[in-house]
């Protein structure tokens, strides 16, 4: 979906306020249980919501 919006990791990482490894291990699968509230601002970054984000 970040790609989609063409944004960058890092891009993304200050729009939703969270560190770039933060989305970087995420989006390679090493981080599998972000907290909730690193999603919601990851969705809000993404204008989706939180419900997108995880399918």
């Amino acid at each position: 979906m970040r790609e989609a919006k063409g944004l960058s990791q890092e891009k993304l990482a200050r729009l939703a306020d969270v560190a770039n490894n933060t989305i970087i291990k995420i989006e390679a699968g090493k981080n599998q249980n972000p907290t909730l509230d690193t999603l919601k601002k990851i969705a809000k970054a993404l204008e989706i919501s939180v419900d997108d984000l995880i399918k």
